[in-house]
């Protein structure tokens, strides 16, 4: 009776240890440099991976940069001649393609960057919120493409990020970035 008294009570404080993981609230990290603010929320199933949002106060605070990362444990010998090239994805099962910016070691593997352009911020992130709302997710996978594999390069070529608080944060970041060019003018 006392080991299963035992067992139980273990088992209740690991469920309870459990519960934070299996309702985590996005994390957005929303910050300025001295010529740019941004904010950036991780990856759901590789932590890692970063979904990047960039205003920069030579814009006038009035455009949005969108890039992203996906790290890989692949080490394919031509892995750096990605850069510059444009790679077939996919966003909530929709074709696209985004350009490699850099790729770089990182931990036990690399770090590839990938931007998706510079838009205007208010049309670019409501048409975000917006598909978000609707589609319940923001998801990206890297596929396989003319004269590219995609398993070659990324172990993982998939990831999904929260945009429960994409509007707030990016008009936070916004707004960072207007005390940029205010302290400048």
């Amino acid at each position: 009776m006392h080991w299963n008294l035992l067992f139980f009570v273990r088992l209740l404080i690991v469920s309870f240890a459990l519960i934070p993981c299996a309702y985590a609230e996005e994390e957005w990290t929303i910050d300025k440099s001295e010529t740019m603010s941004y904010a950036r929320v991780s990856g759901e199933i590789t932590h890692g991976d970063k979904l990047n949002f960039f205003i920069k106060s030579r814009q006038d605070c009035n455009k949005v940069s969108n890039t992203f990362s996906f790290y890989t444990y692949e080490k394919p010998g031509d892995i750096k001649q990605l850069e510059k090239k444009y790679i077939p994805i996919k966003i909530n099962g929709r074709e696209h393609a985004a350009r490699v910016v850099s790729v770089f070691p990182f931990l036990m593997g690399y770090s590839v960057v990938f931007t998706m352009g510079t838009f205007p911020l208010n049309e670019y992130i409501y048409l975000l919120n917006n598909m978000y709302l609707e589609e319940k997710k923001f998801e990206i996978e890297i596929v396989d493409g003319l004269d590219f594999k995609a398993s070659k390069y990324f172990d993982i070529p998939n990831n999904h990020w929260k945009l429960d608080r994409l509007v707030p944060s990016l008009l936070e970041a916004n707004k960072l970035c207007k005390e940029i060019s205010h302290i400048k003018s």
